[in-house]
């Protein structure tokens, strides 16, 4: 009853997952990744522990196929549910159960896979895979929510809309985008909405949290607002100021 994309970008070697469907809060229970070690979609009937135990078992060095062989060989419910995750070195696999709801299936190309079930038909994960693989070049954020919106536009869950959900890691234990529309009539729509927003001001903050290679971090906040002072006087020449600019800066 969901549809999504798991990429990696083999330039950076971030790593990124959005989802939709006609489901409450899909973003809760499809995405599990972590920086450096790779990201895993789990859906259908949804085993959460597709997604814990397969991370752990990238971190130990399994391979993607070995992971999906070893989950579904000890769950006698695996064909009723589907999975696809790619590793930090971008090796990628996927699985659909034969009792997936149809239409349900995969495409697994280089650095990026793409799965479904309870789907209109075939063409939104084709379009999907395709609108990624022709936005290359943009940020990861971007390819991944153009590609959704093709998904969308093709058909997308074939029940309807309901909830939607992008999450990114870099090459930390935390994401360094996690956005989420858990119940919303557009949910890609208001996917798109929150990342424009977080482009105000989150994303510059996010750039200054400490790292494993920098545990300090940046702290001084009026280096901060100065940077974002400068792109906003920056979107103003261009005649795009951002709404919420005039809201001083704050620790979480």
């Amino acid at each position: 009853m969901t549809w999504s994309i798991v990429a990696r970008d083999p330039a950076t070697g971030h790593l990124g997952i959005a989802v939709a469907s006609r489901f409450f809060a899909v973003g809760a229970a499809v995405p599990h990744m972590r920086g450096r070690f790779g990201a895993i979609a789990t859906q259908a009937f949804v085993s959460p522990l597709y997604g814990t135990d397969g991370l752990t078992l990238l971190v130990e060095g399994h391979s993607p196929a070995d992971i999906i062989a070893i989950l579904t060989g000890r769950d006698d419910g695996c064909q009723q549910r589907q999975m696809h995750l790619i590793d930090g070195q971008g090796r990628n696999a996927a699985f659909t159960g034969t009792k997936c709801i149809d239409w349900a299936g995969h495409l697994v190309d280089d650095n990026v896979s793409v799965a479904g079930n309870m789907l209109a038909g075939p063409d939104v994960i084709a379009e999907t895979l395709r609108v990624y693989k022709a936005t290359a070049g943009l940020p990861l954020a971007e390819r991944l929510l153009a590609a959704m919106d093709a998904g969308e536009a093709s058909g997308g869950d074939k029940r309807g809309r309901q909830s939607a959900a992008l999450k990114i890691y870099r090459d930390q234990d935390y994401a360094w985008l996690d956005i989420r529309a858990d119940d919303h009539p557009d949910p890609l729509g208001e996917l798109r909405r929150l990342y424009a927003v977080a482009q105000e001001r989150f994303l510059h903050v996010a750039e200054t949290m400490p790292t494993h290679d920098n545990p300090h971090g940046l702290t001084d906040r009026r280096l901060i607002d100065e940077t974002i002072a400068a792109l906003e006087a920056a979107r103003i020449a261009e005649g795009h100021p951002s709404p919420s600019f005039a809201t001083p800066l704050k620790p979480a």
